[in-house]
């Protein structure tokens, strides 16, 4: 919630309509009231102004904005909230605490119990609105995910939606313009139509242009989910990820019921959307001219993640030694083969591998876990998401170091330098399919907390209830029931007075023979 909230809110337009300008239930008073009177009345008025402000969740209708205000999307920090629909004014939340001189410890309460439900809405509620362009990331080199793209490409353009005969717009990588499999030539000679509805993208059209898309379908694992991340830098359209690799933590839906899910999408039903957290990691590097200042640094690369920023040795022998700032306050030097900084998404990935704690993808933190650390001390830690971290090679280190973001774009960090980490303002929204489906993907991928028997009840009966065969015909066949023993196992056996007695292993085989 705080990466967005601090500009996130309602049009110009509709901020002169909120239920704040005109709270509800200010009842005039007398002019000879005193002043805890006056300091409960302006306390309960600023509640009630609150809570008409934080009730104001109903997600109104899509209003079709004019091409001239296109581009104040790409100023918004959060695409979900300024493309789709407008849920709450938080910046006039945030102005009202600011203006209570009456500010009291059960008001912060409310505040925060109010913030904390708005985050849980904005991820509950569906959103329904005319999804008219969708595009589709896939591996162009993998021949039978292109026969898969060009089977959904083709249903797309040619199921009629929202009042028109045809389908909507769709756009596929460029590299499979000239493709045979995909046939795109074929495909429009089907339809004269579709030459104007089948288009083609690019890097650099998903970074300059990325509203142009109302969704973006994944037919892949999640290294292609990360390839989306690493297209759309900064605002994401939502993510609706098909799964068609081999573990599958961040595709949730099935290829072959794909005609339901997108009907149910694009449809009445409409689409609930989970705001992953990513990371803004900006390297910094030394001035190293000639007569420049010892601690000038120069602004280098900066990179959106899903999943984690890493900082190794590389090839050096040596042990990294870096120093580890949180809000320019030295926490730690780390003495390792490297450090993960890990996203809750990214808690399934490299950091999972060294040690690190799973984390649900709703939790706001950063996952600090060390790579072969040389010190027994140094455990993993989830860490504060308002943090900013500072990673810096410190001038008399031995070697250098290197990182990389996810998995790619791997640069070589030389003494004196550092990279920053903090909370992304641009999340990075997918679709849900379900309330449950994180704990699914574990389950399923990781195999978690699952046995390969389960342990059997005392009682013999089945999780459904009903006695189980073999431990009836068990019961029937027991030596020591026939015996008339009691607990055998237990040592514990009938004595010739008829008194239970505790009996020796000779006692107890006489029994069993009946001496």
């Amino acid at each position: 919630m705080k990466a967005f909230a601090s500009r996130s809110g309602l049009s110009k337009a509709d901020e002169n309509n909120t239920p704040m300008d005109n709270p509800l239930g200010i009842h005039p008073n007398g002019s000879n009231s005193s002043l805890p009177e006056v300091a409960d009345r302006r306390d309960n008025t600023s509640s009630q102004k609150l809570s008409a402000a934080l009730s104001n969740l109903q997600l109104s209708s899509h209003i079709e904005r004019p091409a001239s205000t296109a581009r104040l999307f790409l100023q918004s920090p959060c695409f979900f909230h300024k493309r789709f629909d407008d849920a709450v004014n938080i910046q006039k939340v945030l102005e009202e605490i600011a203006d209570d001189e009456w500010l009291s410890h059960s008001r912060l309460v409310q505040t925060a119990t109010g913030v904390r439900e708005v985050s849980k809405q904005l991820q509950r509620r569906p959103v329904k609105r005319a999804v008219r362009t969708v595009m589709i990331v896939t591996k162009a080199r993998d021949n039978s995910l292109v026969h898969l793209t060009r089977e959904l490409a083709e249903w797309l353009l040619s199921t009629p939606r929202y009042g028109r005969d045809v389908g909507i717009n769709v756009y596929v990588d460029a590299k499979l313009r000239k493709s045979k499999r995909f046939d795109a030539t074929g495909l429009v000679a089907k339809d004269p139509r579709f030459e104007d509805m089948l288009h083609f993208w690019t890097p650099d059209l998903c970074w300059s242009s990325p509203e142009k898309f109302d969704l973006v379908l994944t037919l892949g694992g999640d290294g292609t989910v990360l390839f989306t991340s690493w297209l759309f830098q900064r605002v994401v359209p939502p993510v609706l990820c098909f799964s068609l690799g081999s573990l599958g933590f961040l595709t949730n839906f099935e290829f072959e019921n794909y005609k339901s899910h997108l009907n149910a999408v694009m449809g009445d039903v409409g689409m609930r959307v989970n705001l992953r957290m990513r990371f803004t990691c900006t390297v910094f590097r030394k001035d190293r001219t000639k007569g420049a200042d010892a601690d000038a640094v120069e602004e280098g690369e900066q990179f959106e993640v899903l999943n984690e920023l890493v900082i190794d040795r590389g090839p050096s022998p040596y042990v990294s030694n870096l120093e580890l700032y949180a809000d320019n306050d030295l926490l730690t030097v780390v003495q390792a083969d490297g450090c993960i900084f890990s996203t809750p998404t990214g808690s399934t990935a490299y950091s999972l591998s060294a040690g690190g704690s799973l984390i649900h993808p709703s939790i706001p933190g950063i996952l600090l876990t060390p790579i072969c650390p040389h010190t027994l001390s140094f455990r993993p830690m989830v860490l504060s998401d308002s943090l900013l971290l500072r990673i810096a090679v410190p001038v008399a280190s031995r070697s250098t170091a290197y990182c990389s973001f996810d998995g790619k774009g791997r640069v070589e960090l030389r003494q004196g330098d550092y990279v920053t980490v903090e909370a992304s303002q641009y999340p990075f929204p997918t679709v849900v399919s379900g309330g449950g489906e994180w704990f699914e993907s574990i389950q399923r991928a990781l195999r978690w907390n699952t046995r390969g028997v389960v342990q059997k009840s005392w009682s013999g009966r089945t999780d459904a209830g009903q006695i189980d065969d073999a431990a009836e015909e068990e019961e029937e066949w027991d030596i020591d029931t026939d015996a008339g023993l009691v607990g055998t196992d237990s040592g514990i056996g009938p004595s010739e007075d008829g008194d239970t007695i505790s009996s020796s292993p000779m006692r107890r085989q006489m029994s069993l023979l009946n001496m």
